[in-house]
């Protein structure tokens, strides 16, 4: 049993880190060496050695606390290009699957696997399987594409995946089964923890019957809400578009006396979208997500808030995470859950904006109420260019841990440096929000609302 530092500044998913094996499984011994040696100049300082680790802290006083209690600082497994691989290149045959909702970001990714395999390690056959998960149960009868670079040229300018995906379980059986046919060595799982725990059934199934295929999660979370990654494709997209519905909702509500623009925005458990377009637009008076507590009623509560403000200010604008107040939208004795596993959620949007109605009316206001819910919009815009290349980044790191006989492990980034997590520590918890942190902090002050309702 680990012995758990009391270190000041540690959450409880930091303690986990002590718990948790942190070492990535391998298929066997790496006995081919890289293609990419032979280009020395370019290459032979950015090999990663197989011991090189990234500190999960980089806080210089909680690392020497930590190391003053005669603990080890967990760390992760630097991702990037390896000397020596396990599959040879030239013959190792890889798939690419993405499952779960749409996101920014997951063509570029898609092409960024295609390509690195086709002409860093000359590896010919890279596969698309259609409709996600589905698209392994050969009963289904669904195509394998044949992925090729001038089939996914500029793929990564639009949004959505061109490959198809799909919510919900399938057989691992019936999968690996299909992925043992098609002879793939590497499947590379594009999505969110949903995704990442199917794919763990499919490595559970495949070392059941000692098969040599790995199998590499790329993390998918438009809510930037996966465990230990400090940053996920799609995020700076999508609260980038946020801002826009923002801003309509802004020049809307200062056009009129009274106005109030109420823009409901993704976040399920974790409210990071919510929180940066609020700090980005600098336009927003209230900003509720799911991680926060706030009462509706009474004095200092949401509606009494709003209307101080409106009496202040003559407009409001309000950002509201989907997942927020989900007690006043939801019965918890009646809750029902969507093919992904997933809670389905009460509309917060529309029952804030109808009891700011109610509200106001009652007290003889004239108000004016605006609300915008740009949610499917967001998630099929076509990646900004920062995200288009974090996603290339990512694509190659996952390519690079494949080749060299990794398996269940999720591509992350995580203190400036890409890395390797283990794939059950990365589904073990949703990141969320620290209303006693910074970020939350940089909200309160820039909103003006009321850290307390």
């Amino acid at each position: 049993m680990v012995e758990i530092p009391n270190i000041k500044g540690l959450n409880e998913e930091d303690y986990e880190l002590f718990r948790h094996d942190m070492e990535i499984k391998k298929l066997g011994a790496q006995n081919f060496m890289s293609p990419l040696t032979s280009n020395k100049k370019i290459y032979e300082s950015q090999m990663i050695p197989e011991d090189e680790r990234v500190l999960a802290f980089i806080d210089k006083s909680m690392v020497e606390s930590i190391q003053s209690q005669g603990l080890k600082v967990p760390s992760f497994e630097k991702a990037g290009p390896r000397t020596k691989l396990f599959f040879e290149p030239g013959e190792t045959t890889s798939a690419v699957v993405t499952c779960g909702g749409i996101c920014p970001g997951l063509n570029a990714v898609i092409r960024g696997i295609v390509v690195m395999n086709y002409y860093r390690y000359n590896n010919q056959r890279t596969l698309g399987i259609n409709y996600g998960y589905a698209g392994l149960v050969k009963e289904l009868g669904y195509e394998i594409k044949h992925l090729t670079p001038a089939m996914v040229e500029n793929k990564q300018l639009q949004g959505g995946t061109f490959i198809g995906t799909s919510r919900g379980n399938q057989d691992a059986e019936k999968m690996v089964d299909r992925l043992d046919e098609l002879g793939v060595n590497i499947l590379y799982t594009i999505g969110g923890d949903g995704t990442q725990r199917g794919a763990i059934s499919l490595i559970n199934e495949i070392e059941k019957r000692n098969l040599k295929i790995s199998v590499i999660g790329i993390p998918k979370t438009i809510d930037n809400d996966i465990n230990y990654i400090e940053r996920s494709f799609g995020t700076e997209t999508a609260f980038s578009e946020a801002c826009e519905s923002i801003n309509s909702a802004y020049t809307e509500a200062t056009s009129i006396h009274n106005g109030i623009g109420i823009v409901k925005l993704m976040g399920r458990e974790s409210g990071f979208i919510a929180a940066n377009a609020t700090l980005a637009t600098n336009q927003v008076d209230f900003c509720l997500i799911p991680e926060m507590d706030f009462r509706m009623t009474g004095e200092g509560g949401f509606l009494d808030s709003v209307e101080k403000r409106l009496r202040r200010k003559k407009f409001c604008v309000i950002v509201v995470a989907e997942g927020a107040g989900q007690e006043y939208v939801r019965d918890p004795e009646k809750i029902e859950y969507d093919a992904s596993g997933n809670a389905k959620l009460g509309d917060i949007g529309i029952f804030i904006k109808d009891k700011i109605k109610s509200y106001l009316k009652a007290k003889g206001m004239l108000f004016g109420i605006k609300y915008i819910d740009p949610s499917y919009i967001i998630r099929s815009c076509p990646p900004t260019p920062n995200d288009s290349i974090f996603c290339s980044q990512l694509a190659q790191m996952a390519v690079h841990a494949g080749m060299s006989g990794r398996t269940g492990m999720v591509v992350g980034y995580l203190n400036g440096q890409f890395i390797h997590i283990p794939m059950d520590l990365a589904t073990s918890k949703r990141k969320k929000i620290d209303i006693n942190g910074p970020l939350w902090l940089s909200v309160l002050e820039e909103t003006g609302q009321p850290p307390v309702m």
